[in-house]
């Protein structure tokens, strides 16, 4: 059975991990309205996705 000779130190556990960490959410702005929205996703704003309306939108009154 494999087990380790020494303990590893914390720094070289640390750098092991150093990408374990979330990322922050992609946005980039609507071409349409110019809001920012996370990437590959209808614009809750105007309802479009890759130019074409995807949602209609509603009447403002």
């Amino acid at each position: 059975m494999a087990v380790p000779k020494r303990k590893h130190s914390n720094a070289r556990t640390g750098s092991r991990r150093s990408h374990d960490f979330k990322k922050p959410v992609g946005l980039a702005p609507c071409p349409n309205c110019n809001k920012m929205i996370p990437t590959h996703v209808v614009c809750p704003n105007c309802g479009n996705y890759m130019g074409r309306e995807v949602v209609a939108e509603e009447q403002k009154s």
